[in-house]
């Protein structure tokens, strides 16, 4: 991909400006016109794999994930493709929009691009193309969403189909009912999880909180936009501190191959001028999540957007990940709606919170603890809180980090008898420097987790109970990786592999872990000593002369953390 000489006056930390983003878009886009079928209604990307609803789905989900592409990069001659391509699809050549079918998602790529572009796209098509897309989008409007963020896809369709006058009741019948399953999962201070339980990652910004405030936004409806971008303008106070000092953001989560899709609420906070953020912030941020993948192989060598993270890599694939599904990423491009003289794109970069300074962030709904390091600009994240239905290595691990990925070894997992399952995790607190959970584990077990935080360094209790005597229980750390030290050294009930036996009754375990990048760190066992007091209690000193006393009943039901 080409792209300008780097501009380190304006952009001193990542050296994209608004014509970085320009040139990227417009190299996607030229990328995937090769693959487009010859009516334009479906684009074919190369590859081997088709995602669950099939070929057909597959093709619309390439128009659709790219027609928005083009839409923010308001191309109109990319633009006049596309209208071609509608004309075709929408004659029978798209699949139908149906209950839970796949279709239902890019029809709201297509509406909202449609809504974006009007006087470019929409105005300029004849009116039975018009008629037919209307009729076709119209089936969204009471094919039924799968309860998640789905639930805002009849929401982004009927506000483009009740702005044109198209079934006005049934569009405001749709957007009322989506807008109200929403708020069943909201979860305060600005989170929500995607669905029931606590399926809390990305889906936060590039759906949950982009399609309630887009809406409200294109609406220009003042009390919508104030009760949904007062939520955004909360979460993106903690969403920030997800990014790391290279750009990456966190891996953790389903759908990561959307990639630089993590920048859509930064660039939606602007817009609508709800955000914590400062210009310059914002747009570091988003230019540094951008470069982190461009820089990483994430294109790959004919202009395409593999499935995967850096390159290709099929661990971050779901079933329903087809060849173009990573073109989601396109929402990361919501940046070019603003002018160029935007002061996002103007202002001197500022550098964002884990360059400043080291901290350790408690975050209540999703009871996870974020603790980052200036020094090497890495965010770990402790999950106390977050899991899916099934075992899936991306939500049910004690940690995540912008630099690791989850390993097929287990890390950052306690193994019990040799099972390293973790369900049914229940969130006990979190506070300044501390994160506490409870979850099963194997044979029955329970274990109480408490993760104590400072500068790098972990202190990992954990209370086994409900286990045999006897039974093996393993403690691991974070995965390994190139440039960066990960240690994990016992400190109670743990031998030097880090595996231990459980006694009669709840056991005790703990370890001292760190992941850093710095070169030359001090001993990890010189920043940190732990003990068990006669009481039971856990006594944690710091080298700095600062202290914690950790107390977990018998029964592990109890978890209290003090100075």
């Amino acid at each position: 991909m080409q792209l300008p000489p780097a501009d380190r006056t304006t952009s001193p930390l990542t050296g994209y400006t608004r014509a970085h983003w320009e040139a990227a878009a417009d190299a996607l886009l030229r990328a995937v016109e090769p693959h487009a079928s010859e009516d334009r209604a479906l684009y074919h990307l190369p590859g081997d794999r088709t995602s669950w609803s099939g070929r057909l789905s597959d093709g619309l989900e390439g128009y659709a994930r790219t027609l928005l592409l083009a839409a923010f990069r308001r191309d109109e001659k990319a633009l006049e493709r596309y209208a071609d391509g509608l004309a075709a699809g929408v004659s029978g050549v798209w699949p139908r929009i149906e209950d839970r079918g796949q279709p239902l998602v890019e029809a709201a790529s297509v509406a909202l691009a449609l809504r974006l572009t009007r006087e470019l796209l929409w105005d300029r098509l004849d009116d039975d193309v018009r008629q037919r897309t209307a009729a076709w989008l119209a089936d969204a409007l009471t094919a039924e969403p799968w309860p998640c963020n789905w639930e805002l896809f009849p929401v982004t369709v009927g506000g483009f189909l009740a702005e044109i006058g198209h079934r006005p009741d049934a569009s405001r019948a749709a957007i009322d009912r989506g807008l109200e399953r929403i708020e069943q999962w909201y979860a305060g201070d600005g989170w929500y999880t995607d669905g029931d339980g606590r399926k809390y990652d990305y889906y936060n910004g590039w759906a949950m909180h982009l399609y309630p405030v887009l809406h409200a936004w294109l609406e220009r409806d003042e009390r919508l936009l104030e009760l949904y971008g007062g939520r955004l303008e909360r979460h993106l106070a903690d969403y920030a501190r997800l990014f790391g000092g290279d750009g990456a953001p966190m891996r953790q989560g389903r759908s990561l191959t959307y990639r630089f899709a993590t920048t859509a609420p930064l660039w939606l906070g602007a817009l609508t001028g709800r955000t914590p953020l400062s210009p310059g912030e914002t747009r570091r941020l988003a230019s540094g999540a951008l470069r982190y993948f461009l820089d990483r192989g994430a294109v790959d060598d004919r202009g395409l957007l593999s499935l995967g993270w850096h390159g290709p890599d099929a661990s971050v694939l779901q079933g329903y990940s087809g060849p173009a599904s990573p073109y989601w990423a396109s929402k990361g491009f919501l940046g070019l709606l603003l002018p160029p003289d935007h002061e996002v794109w103007t202002a001197l970069e500022e550098p964002g919170p884990a360059e400043r300074a080291d901290a350790v962030t408690p975050l209540g709904p999703p009871n996870w603890l974020l603790q980052s390091t200036r020094s090497d600009g890495v965010v770990r994240l402790h999950n106390h809180g977050s899991e899916d239905v099934r075992y899936d290595p991306y939500y049910t691990r004690l940690a995540y980090s912008t630099v690791t990925a989850p390993a097929e070894s287990y890390d950052n997992s306690v193994i019990v008898g040799g099972d390293p399952g973790r369900t049914g995790i229940e969130p006990l607190g979190v506070g300044e420097g501390w994160v506490a959970s409870r979850h099963a584990a194997g044979g029955g077990a329970r274990v109480t987790s408490v993760v104590l935080a400072r500068g790098a360094v972990e202190v990992r209790v954990h209370l086994v109970s409900g286990a045999e005597p006897g039974t093996q229980v393993r403690v691991t750390g974070w995965s390994e990786v190139e440039g960066v030290r990960a240690e994990l050294l016992p400190a109670v009930g743990l031998g030097d592999d880090l595996t231990g036996a459980t006694a009669e009754g709840p056991t005790l375990f703990a370890a001292l872990a760190r992941l850093t990048a710095e070169p030359n760190p001090a001993p990890l066992g010189d920043l940190v000593s732990v003990r068990v007091a006669e009481t039971g209690e856990l006594q944690v000193r710091w080298s700095d002369g600062g202290g914690v006393r950790v107390r977990l009943d018998g029964s592990g039901a109890d978890v209290t953390v003090a100075e």
